[in-house]
């Protein structure tokens, strides 16, 4: 197989961020609109990840945050974003890097994104991009989805449920 000079997994996990950039400015501006709200997980050690000592100390290496009903100050930047959120009562603001983020989910939509953390434009491995898994969803998705989901990331669950599925881009070309 021919080496890939271009680094396309590279190119792909960029444009995939864009999106996550994209949403995020808009929800920044004019908030969420309708049930849309995100699950977003990112690399706790990952350059440019400034969260508070306390929660580094919770989550040595992942950590999710939920925007769905309480988070303020949402900014979304070029390079990175921050929000506002309470952790048992505390306000703490993140600043995350999209360069750190490892999953991106709006279960409202069934709409998710993986990312490989260690994926910038200056890697230099040849692993392979993981852009689109869908999220299963319940037909009733309310605040107990937020919890188990909340728990299972504190328990250190990986995420990864085996109902999910990469999805092909070839599946939304139209046959002939």
């Amino acid at each position: 197989m021919a080496e890939d000079h271009i680094r396309y997994d590279i190119l792909t996990q960029d444009a995939l961020r864009g999106v996550v950039r994209k949403v995020l400015t808009e929800v920044s501006r004019t908030g969420l609109p309708g049930d849309h709200h995100f699950f977003i997980s990112f690399a706790t050690q990952a350059p440019g990840v400034r969260i508070s000592q306390r929660l580094l100390d919770q989550y040595e290496n992942e950590m999710t945050i939920v925007l769905q009903n309480q988070f303020w100050d949402l900014k979304a930047g070029e390079t990175n974003f921050e929000v506002a959120l309470s952790f048992d009562g505390i306000s703490e603001t993140l600043v995350i890097p999209y360069a750190a983020l490892k999953g991106f989910f709006d279960p409202s939509v069934q709409f998710g994104l993986t990312f490989d953390a260690a994926k910038t434009e200056a890697a230099s491995s040849a692993r392979s991009a993981t852009p689109l898994k869908p999220v299963p969803k319940s037909a009733e998705a309310d605040e107990e989805e937020t919890d188990a989901a909340l728990e299972e990331d504190e328990s250190g669950a990986d995420g990864d449920k085996g109902g999910e599925k990469v999805v092909s881009l070839d599946s939304f070309r139209k046959k002939p």
